[in-house]
């Protein structure tokens, strides 16, 4: 370990007491601080809050907590009231739209009163006896988080496999039931990778991951139900720490299918179902830089790769030979669609794909050729792949939504174009998707990039200067913020508040330059872009210039942090979600969950140019002495992704250094990992304190009267 980085991962447990900068009263928390330096290197001073397990910190925590419901005391009509309308909109007893897989519907449930779904299915059709897989009420514990993964039924429909996280910390037991008898049969085995199970066509045979000390899922098992776990064999092993597996089976069933992959190059390999103790074999080795990804029709491979293709292309190659010797090209690059992914079928290929800033579906005919993109009713919207089991089909199940049109589940023949609804979510109470407009407009960022904001308000409000706005963004990893529908934030748009959400670079809504132009030594754009977004809104009358709030969580949390060091003058309050925010530290420790793999995404701090870079953005390490907007900052006590230390650090550094009389909160859940609680009326809760925060400071309380 290099010497810079051991002066960043010191604690030093020195003694000593420093009073929080928030104007609080007197019970407000403080907690020790360990201000040093080592030569002319400043030591991380609250470094000590790493230690999960000194009592110390768990009561500082909770300090914190108390703290922060004591500053919104003044709220608490307003959350009851927010959480009252948010539930008073769901259907509480609803039932989801059954998909069929080897001549079963399945299909999940909630019932009114409890909090979790229920796992079901019904032989051949919806008027025969239900049968419940799981009740995922009738499985918490003590704690009450629990998180059910990866379900998968056996092909031969007896035997149900599933995971089961109870802390948030993403370390799962494998559970498999019998369905005839109703017994477990399988409880043996723990610490595993929440994301892959795959069965063998034998239905005794069972694939799943484990992860590293880091939380990286590395190795590939199989299993025999009923023996001992101590005698599974390793399929697979990647050393490499860039690198994450999987396991999954081809929608026709034929293939095991066997990924790895880091952020910028994959690989893949294959195995006949009905051999899974034979041999998996590469696809095509891996190669920096490249990435693909497999579906299978027949006797092909159809594999998406950005070999010579930002956008990427699609090529096919025969299943007895698939290197990349034999890929023969299908659907060429296009500098104007970004292609996402690829559903095969026996007769089509359905390709999720970007234009414009859009999301589109594209239908391939493998008979012959021909091709078309399905019509959207709407343009500022979404659409994309829903439940498509069966191999053997020619109707295709997708997704619509937009922000003003709540989730909607169609089926399209695709031969004919025959397209029906088979369910939109019900939004109880008085909603009128028509009270409603979306739109989208564009700012300019510093380098005379034109960025998208899509936007939604309630019907009647003018572009006047006078308007609440709230500001959300992400803009890493190239995920695509698209627009959709949200019944909770009706309590937002029925208060007056503007809602923007701003499609800055580092996502992928324009396509994979995009991507490319908001990572690494371009990481600045992001920041650049979300701020630019502000000042258009501002600017157009769409925003009160002193009544703009914005919001990111995770990677998002950092585009917060980072734009209110840059410019907090600009906005009046701030939510910043599980927050990326200690940069340098997490990035120069190898040892925390997804420092290495993310290299390819951040740079990799040990190379100095990298180092510099991105030290001038992090936010933690560039908190100044600068009146702040008022801040929300919330954590998850268990999060694997961004550990709790990196929200909390940041809290007491910002009450240390910056000045003025703004609000700093932060609210750790004891209990949850990086999404929050998992019970969904404990989730509302969370919402509910959050948009009292945000409506409490943008001065936007009360519902808008009369005609809006």
């Amino acid at each position: 370990m290099s010497y810079r980085v051991r002066l960043f991962c010191l604690s030093l447990l020195l003694s000593g007491c420093h009073t929080m900068h928030d104007p609080t009263p007197p019970d407000a928390p403080e907690r020790p601080v360990r201000t040093t330096t080592h030569g002319d290197v400043r030591v991380d001073e609250y470094a000590w809050i790493r230690e999960k397990e000194n009592p110390e910190v768990i009561e500082y925590l909770e300090r914190e907590n108390a703290y922060a419901d004591a500053r919104m005391s003044h709220t608490a009509q307003l959350q009851e009231t927010l959480y009252e309308e948010m539930l008073g909109r769901i259907k509480e007893d609803d039932t989801d739209v059954p998909w069929r897989k080897n001549g079963y519907l399945y299909y999940d449930r909630t019932e009114e009163g409890r909090p979790y779904r229920i796992i079901c299915r019904r032989k051949g059709t919806m008027d025969a006896p239900e049968e419940i897989l799981l009740d995922v009420n009738e499985r918490t514990r003590e704690g009450g988080y629990i998180n059910v993964t990866a379900p998968t039924v056996s092909p031969d429909g007896r035997r149900f496999a599933w995971l089961e996280d109870t802390s948030g910390y993403e370390r799962c037991d494998l559970y498999v039931k019998d369905l005839d008898t109703g017994e477990i049969v399988e409880s043996s085995l723990h610490e595993l990778s929440p994301w892959s199970l795959a069965w063998g066509s034998d239905n005794e045979t069972l694939f799943y991951t484990r992860q590293d000390e880091t939380n990286r899922p590395d190795r590939v098992y199989r299993h025999r139900i009923g023996t001992d776990p101590s005698a599974d064999e390793l399929v697979f092993h990647e050393p490499d720490g860039r690198y994450f597996v999987g396991i999954d089976r081809s929608r026709s069933g034929d293939w095991l299918v066997l990924g790895i992959g880091s952020k910028i190059t994959s690989e893949y390999h294959v195995l006949a179902a009905d051999d899974p103790w034979g041999e998996f074999e590469v696809v095509a080795p891996r190669r920096q830089g490249i990435e693909y990804s497999v579906e299978q029709s027949g006797d092909t491979f159809y594999i998406l790769t950005n070999e010579d293709a930002m956008n990427f292309k699609v090529v096919a190659a025969p299943t007895s030979s698939p290197g990349i010797e034999h890929w023969a090209e299908l659907v060429p690059h296009d500098e104007d669609v970004y292609i996402l992914g690829v559903d095969a079928f026996r007769d089509h290929l359905v390709l999720s794909q970007r234009r414009d800033g859009y999301r589109e579906l594209k239908v391939i005919d493998l008979r012959d050729g021909s091709s078309r993109v399905l019509e959207l009713p709407e343009r500022v919207s979404t659409v994309r792949p829903n439940v498509n089991a069966e191999f053997d089909t020619d109707v295709y199940r997708f997704g619509y939504t937009s922000m003003t049109t709540p989730s909607s589940i169609y089926e399209e023949h695709l031969d004919t174009g025959e397209r029906s609804l088979l369910k939109q979510d019900e939004v109880l109470g008085d909603f009128d998707a028509s009270d409603y407009v979306a739109r989208r407009i564009t700012a300019t960022s510093g380098d005379g990039t034109e960025i998208p904001i899509s936007i939604v308000h309630r019907r009647g409000i003018e572009p006047d200067g006078t308007n609440p706005v709230l500001l959300y963004g992400y803009g890493s990893y190239g995920s695509s913020m698209d627009p959709r529908f949200s019944s909770a934030r009706i309590s937002l748009l029925d208060r007056g508040v503007v809602f923007a959400m701003g499609h800055i670079r580092g996502g992928s809504e324009m396509g994979r330059h995009w991507y490319e132009d908001g990572k690494f030594l371009k990481k600045r754009n992001t920041f650049d872009d979300f701020i630019a977004c502000a000042e258009t809104l501002r600017d157009t009358g769409w925003a009160h210039p002193d009544r703009i709030a914005i919001e990111g969580a995770s990677a998002g949390g950092l585009l917060i942090g980072a734009t209110i060091n840059m410019r907090p003058e600009l906005f009046c309050a701030a939510h910043a979600g599980v927050p990326f925010v200690d940069v340098m530290n997490t990035m120069l420790d190898p040892s925390i969950p997804l420092t290495v793999i993310e290299y390819e995404e951040w740079g990799n701090p040990n190379d100095p140019v990298y180092y510099d870079y991105m030290k001038s953005y992090s936010p933690y390490d560039n908190v100044t002495a600068q009146s702040y907007p008022n801040l929300l900052i919330t954590a998850g006590l268990n999060d694997p992704r961004v550990h709790y230390w990196e929200p909390a650090k940041w809290t007491a550094r910002m009450r240390d250094i910056a000045t003025g009389d703004s609000m700093l909160l932060l609210k750790t859940n004891m209990g949850a990992g990086h999404g929050g609680s998992s019970g969904r009326y404990e989730y509302l809760r969370e919402i509910a304190f959050e948009f009292a925060f945000m409506l409490d400071h943008l001065d936007a309380t009360e519902v808008i009267e009369g005609d809006r």
